[in-house]
């Protein structure tokens, strides 16, 4: 069985697609405590949802507020 190929960018210089791929790298890391009850309701968020990774799933609600916030609360003009 032959292996499948990579699809390769034509015309797209390597070293941006490199130095584009760096700046996704998570690597500052922060920890939040929980109480008994928000872990709970995370808990069962997860069950109900099937949601296998909790990592992604703080992200993706910190993210969505911060930009809503941000979104919000833009500077205007008058």
């Amino acid at each position: 069985m032959a292996g499948k190929k990579k699809k390769s960018l034509k015309g797209v210089d390597p070293e941006y697609l490199k130095k584009q791929k760096a700046s996704l790298v998570r690597k500052h890391r922060q920890v939040i405590n929980l109480n008994d009850s928000e872990m709970a309701a995370i808990e069962q968020y997860c069950a109900k949802f099937r949601v296998s990774t909790k990592a992604a799933l703080y992200r993706e609600a910190i993210m969505e507020k911060i930009l809503k916030e941000l979104d919000d609360n833009h500077p205007t003009l008058f």
